[in-house]
C-alpha cells in the first residue's frame, strides 16, 4: 500500500504543472503565461535529441562525412589515398634526381668537379627536351676532341684490309667491330643491320665520300649519312657522337662517329648501319663481312 502511494506520488509530481508567467511591471497585467510540466521538459528534451540522432544519421549515411567513421572508408576513397601516395612518393624521387642534377651543374661551372666525372641522369636528361639545332652546336673543346681523335685513328683505321670487301671495283670496311643483333629485313621496315658493339668505339666510314648529313634526331639519336659514288650512301644511326660535319670529305675506313645509345628506338649500344644504292635499300651483310 504504502509503494503505491509513493508512486502515485511520483507520478503526481512529475505531472505537475508550473506556471511561468510574464507580467507588465507597470500595469502589472499579464503579458504571457505558459503552463508546463516536468514531463513536458522531458518529452521536449527527448524529442530534440532524437531529431539530432536523426539528422547526424542521415548527414553520415547520405554525405562524405561517414568516410570521417571509424573503421569505415569506402573503395573510391582507399584507391585514391594509394594513388595519391604513389604520386607523392614518385614526386619525391623526381625531386631529388632535379636537385642531384642542379647541384652537379653548379658545381661544374664553380670548377668543383670535372665533367667526365659526373653521372648522366637519363631520368632527366636535358638533351631529349633540346631542339636539334643546339645539339648540333659543337663546343670548342668537342672540335680539338674531334680534330685530335681524328688524327690519332687516321694512321690506325686507314688502310686496313681485314675488314675490306669488295663490291666491284669498290672496298668497303667494316663499319664497327661486333656482332650483329638484328639482320635486314625489308618486310618488316628494317633497311639495314644492328651490330652491338662496345660503346665509344670508332664508327668507320666504309668508302671515300662526302658527309650528305650530319645530325641528331630524337629517334635515331646521332646519325651521319655519307654520299659515295655510283649513287651508294651509307649511314649510321644510334652514335653517341660525330667526327664529321655536313659537306666534309672523309675517306675509307676513317672514324666518323662513336658508337652509343642515343635515340628512342634502341635498346642498348649499337650501330644500325644501312646501305643504299640509287633509293634502294641494300642488305650490307651481302657486301660486308661483320
Amino acid at each position: 500500500m504504502a509503494n503505491k502511494r509513493k508512486k502515485k506520488h511520483w507520478w503526481q509530481n512529475i505531472k505537475f504543472k508550473y506556471k511561468l508567467t510574464v507580467i507588465n511591471e507597470n500595469t502589472l497585467e499579464e503579458v504571457f503565461g505558459l503552463y508546463v510540466s516536468k514531463l513536458n521538459g522531458l518529452s521536449v528534451l527527448l524529442g530534440v535529441l532524437f531529431v539530432l540522432f536523426l539528422v547526424t544519421s542521415l548527414l553520415m549515411v547520405y554525405t562524405p562525412l561517414r568516410n570521417y567513421l571509424p573503421g569505415y572508408m569506402s573503395n573510391e576513397l582507399r584507391s585514391t589515398i594509394v594513388t595519391n601516395a604513389l604520386k607523392v612518393d614518385s614526386l619525391e624521387q623526381v625531386a631529388e634526381q632535379q636537385h642531384r642534377y642542379v647541384q652537379n651543374i653548379q658545381d661544374l661551372l664553380a670548377g668543383r668537379v670535372e665533367l667526365d666525372s659526373v653521372q648522366t641522369m637519363t631520368d632527366i636528361d636535358s638533351l631529349r627536351e633540346m631542339p636539334v639545332d643546339m645539339l648540333e652546336d659543337a663546343s670548342e673543346r668537342e672540335e680539338l676532341f674531334r680534330m685530335q681523335y681524328e688524327e690519332d685513328e687516321r694512321y690506325n683505321l686507314v688502310g686496313s684490309r681485314r675488314n675490306s670487301t669488295e663490291m666491284g671495283d669498290r672496298k668497303m670496311h667494316r663499319p664497327t667491330r661486333g656482332i650483329i643483333a638484328s639482320v635486314f629485313d625489308v618486310d618488316n621496315q628494317h633497311y639495314g643491320v644492328d651490330i652491338a658493339a662496345v660503346p665509344n668505339s670508332s664508327v668507320l666510314a666504309v668508302l671515300d665520300g662526302t658527309v650528305l648529313w650530319s645530325g641528331y634526331s630524337m629517334e635515331a639519336g646521332y646519325v651521319i649519312a655519307i654520299q659515295h659514288k655510283k649513287g651508294l650512301v651509307s649511314v649510321y644511326m644510334h652514335c653517341n657522337s660525330l667526327l664529321k660535319k655536313q659537306g666534309q670529305s672523309v675517306k675509307a675506313g676513317e672514324a666518323v662517329g662513336l658508337v652509343g645509345n642515343k635515340g628512342v628506338h634502341t635498346v642498348g649500344p649499337h650501330l644500325h648501319f644501312e646501305l643504299w644504292s640509287d633509293g634502294e635499300p641494300l642488305n650490307p651483310e651481302q657486301y660486308i663481312v661483320f
